[in-house]
């Protein structure tokens, strides 16, 4: 069995290294440094198929506690995930089908590998509980809780003050957050600072079976993405742990300075100072070590240092990369269809969006811009050219 690391050193950058709160701290700290076995939980719900550096946050401070000694345990919300969190939504989440979420987490397990080491963790499904309770159970939980804990949540009552319904399926997520700490008797979970309320709810659960009560460790701030609004898939500015090198390398150098320091504290484990003394470059160099550090992470030195080479060749140098992707449509196919057959955009909406943005255009081989797109159903004649979407590239072959 792993042994507990308790020194102190590692455990206060626990403690602090990308956390907002932690409930109650001094009784975490004293639990840390006795040596005890802690049980550790995170939960995520698979709302869409990939992991994302900002969800990556929480799988990183539970790599912490690996490497502390510590169980882990991940915890995929399928059930869970059908029903819906709102928690950071200004509008009632749709439940999903099934499936779909089954779908969605098919590659959890190895993205997560990415991060954690998955010789030494506990993997579960919270279906394998949840779906087997009755009203009765669900009636005993929901008796711990009052309706105006609930409606004192800020964005409920944005919605309250709106008018907007509030469906009382949002009411019972944080009853099924919390019954997850009491069937796996957890005695930490990590949590974003929009989960505070369903983290909590774990606590009093706990009590109300008997358990201790967990301690909480608040994760925060959320990363922002790639359009400066927080990351999320659902507004498709996430840099994901399955973008390919070039790509997730392109997107961390298209995020804005100011969030350098951030990306380099939440989405790596690179020891504080080194992250001081890089911080004290020009923020040009301090991005390229930025995506460098996070492509390594995903790809291997190897690959992030061609993505890196790829890129100063594409943006600095102004060149256009030899190994841009190729692709052949025949002569007159609207640009529209061309962006969703290439996977630039996912849907037409996304495409005319693009569009307006300014951010579609047709560069020569030499990488010079030959024309701007400014209509939905422009047809791309015959030749050999460059399509260029904000920082991605590659190449048709228009017949």
């Amino acid at each position: 069995m792993t042994k507990i690391i308790t020194d102190e050193k590692k455990i206060d950058e626990l403690l602090s290294r990308s956390v907002m709160e932690v409930i109650d701290k001094n009784d975490l700290r004293e639990k840390l440094l006795s040596g005890k076995r802690l049980k550790i939980k995170y939960g995520i719900d698979p709302t869409s198929p990939n992991l994302h550096l900002g969800r990556a946050v929480g799988l990183w401070k539970l790599k912490d506690f690996q490497d502390l000694g510590h169980e882990i345990i991940l915890l995929l919300g399928d059930f869970t995930g059908t029903v819906g969190d709102t928690s950071d939504k200004e509008s009632e989440r749709p439940m999903l089908d099934p499936e779909l979420v089954k779908k969605n987490m098919e590659t959890y397990e190895k993205q997560a590998q990415k991060i954690l080491d998955f010789s030494n963790i506990t993997v579960v499904k919270n279906s394998d509980w949840l779906g087997s309770l009755g009203y009765a159970e669900i009636g005993k939980q929901a008796d711990a809780f009052s309706v105006n804990e609930f409606l004192q949540r800020e964005l409920i009552k944005k919605r309250l003050e709106k008018g907007s319904r509030i469906s009382l399926r949002e009411f019972l997520y944080p009853l099924m957050q919390g019954y997850d700490s009491v069937a796996l008797d957890a005695d930490v979970e990590i949590g974003g600072t929009d989960q505070k309320f369903n983290v909590l709810a774990g606590r009093t659960l706990q009590k109300l079976y008997g358990q201790e009560p967990q301690n909480i460790v608040l994760l925060g701030p959320l990363l922002e993405g790639t359009d400066g609004r927080k990351m999320s898939s659902s507004w498709g500015n996430t840099i994901n742990l399955l973008d390919e090198a070039d790509e997730m390398f392109g997107k961390v150098m298209s995020a804005r300075d100011e969030l350098i320091e951030t990306y380099f504290i939440h989405a790596t484990r690179l020891p504080m100072e080194e992250i001081s003394e890089i911080l004290k470059k020009d923020p040009r160099d301090a991005k390229l070590d930025l995506a460098f550090e996070i492509t390594k992470i995903y790809h291997g030195a190897e690959k992030a240092m061609e993505a890196k080479k790829n890129w100063i060749t594409q943006f600095s140098d102004k060149k256009i990369p030899d190994n841009l992707e190729e692709f052949s449509f025949a002569a007159g196919t609207k640009i529209l269809d061309i962006l969703k057959e290439t996977n630039l955009v996912s849907s037409n909406k996304e495409g005319r969006r693009k569009i307006d943005e300014g951010a579609v255009k047709i560069l020569d081989n030499d990488g010079n811009e030959i024309q701007k797109i400014d209509n939905y159903f422009e047809e791309i004649l015959e030749g050999e050219k460059i399509l260029k979407l904000g920082k991605k590239m590659l190449r048709l072959k228009i017949k």
